[in-house]
């Protein structure tokens, strides 16, 4: 018996100005045709159980399109895999806040698809020897995590965010409300668990896993872009499982727009010329260039007016090439040496100095080091005249 998990899916997501020629905003586009070529995959593997973790929409009152894209495939899926268990749990972006709203996801269950949003549900399957527990995005504790023991196979599903899983996130960042230690999915009864929430593939334990986001639908998708690379992933894709035998295959999928992170640009030093030189070379080495891609240049140490004298015509024609190209200059960090009213020693005149011009903006003509050395050259020749100068008057005193 075989299982295909997917999770946080995201139709509805909008970003950046662009719409495509029937006005849909083009990011959303993406997300739909993302989700088709998913359906496709999913429907050329045929697997016996298929498992949606949470945040199918991207918001709890999606738009018509959304929800029509969604509604299409969903039954081109249940008519392809009549005899397929389906089951969706609502994730933090499904999930309504208020008693009042329903949850769009009931839409889908008159086509055979079990829904768990408001609350956990256990589904138990017979005739396959099967229990599915079903948790949506819920509190920690409103539910027990145990598995069935009369049940030959256990499967849990949810939507959550495992403690360990996410550990730097910003205080501002989406968070799902379930967040749990991962020792509550470590019982070795569990023959699966299927994770929602975060957007990478993710190991969490022998048998628990996120699979990752069908697309990048992150407020910010480069954190993301940078841990795929660090980690050597495929990119988005699915998990396939076999429960006989315990083998398991992670099927990428292409997503409908490239995300293109150019290598960084130190700019220390840079005039506005040479960081315009040095930004056309980064879009010139680009890797099948930058047409019609989400493109990021980060370039560091580069102070605010170096960057408000850039040549925009030709940020322009990139931006105009790219569906999104931008220039993510950071400013050189102050190190300080002290801390007003904190402990240690003031820095010396010599030190500040020294700090100073390490930091000052300079032209690219000019060595760095020989003027720091300048600088220090000067400070003691100053000293020592004023050292000079100072003692015909201290041995008059005496």
């Amino acid at each position: 018996m075989r299982l295909l998990h997917l999770s946080d899916l995201h139709l509805g997501f909008r970003q950046f100005q662009r719409t495509t020629p029937t006005g849909i905003n083009q990011r959303e586009w993406d997300v739909a045709q993302s989700f088709t070529r998913a359906i496709d995959r999913i429907i050329e593997l045929r697997p016996d159980i298929l498992l949606i973790a949470g945040d199918v929409f991207h918001t709890v009152r999606p738009t018509n399109p959304a929800i029509l894209h969604a509604f299409a495939q969903f039954s081109r899926l249940m008519r392809e895999l009549p005899d397929a268990i389906v089951v969706i749990v609502a994730g933090n972006h499904d999930m309504p806040r208020s008693s009042e709203t329903l949850c769009i996801l009931r839409l889908f269950a008159p086509l055979g698809i079990h829904i768990a949003d408001s609350e956990a549900r256990r589904l138990s399957f017979p005739e396959k020897n099967l229990s599915i527990l079903a948790v949506p995005d819920m509190p920690r504790g409103s539910v027990a995590l145990d598995p069935d023991p009369t049940a030959r196979f256990n499967l849990l599903v949810m939507h959550a965010e495992i403690e360990g899983a996410v550990p730097a996130l910003p205080a501002d960042s989406d968070r799902a409300s379930r967040q749990i230690p991962v020792a509550d999915i470590l019982n070795p009864a569990w023959d699966y668990v299927a994770l929602g929430h975060v957007h990478i593939y993710m190991k969490m334990g022998p048998k628990a896993f996120y699979s990752g986001s069908l697309d990048y639908t992150s407020p910010n998708v480069w954190p993301e872009v940078e841990a795929q690379r660090a980690q050597k992933l495929p990119g988005k894709g699915m998990i396939e499982r076999d429960l006989e035998t315990g083998k398991q295959t992670f099927h990428p999928l292409r997503v409908a727009r490239e995300f293109l992170d150019l290598p960084p640009v130190a700019g220390r030093g840079f005039s506005a010329a040479d960081l315009d030189k040095a930004i056309a070379e980064a879009v010139a080495r680009a890797p099948g260039g930058i047409e019609g891609k989400v493109v990021r240049l980060v370039v560091r140490d580069i102070p605010r007016h170096i960057v408000r004298e850039l040549d925009y015509t030709a940020l322009r024609e990139y931006r105009r090439a790219a569906l999104h190209f931008d220039v993510d200059a950071r400013r050189p960090e102050v190190v300080r040496n002290a801390v007003s009213g904190g402990p240690g020693r003031r820095p010396s005149l010599a030190e500040m100095l020294r700090e100073s011009l390490r930091n000052r903006v300079l032209a690219s003509d000019i060595d760095r080091d020989q003027l720091v050395e300048l600088g220090a050259h000067y400070l003691r020749e100053a000293e020592q005249v004023a050292s000079t100068r100072a003692l015909p008057s201290a041995v008059e005193e005496a």
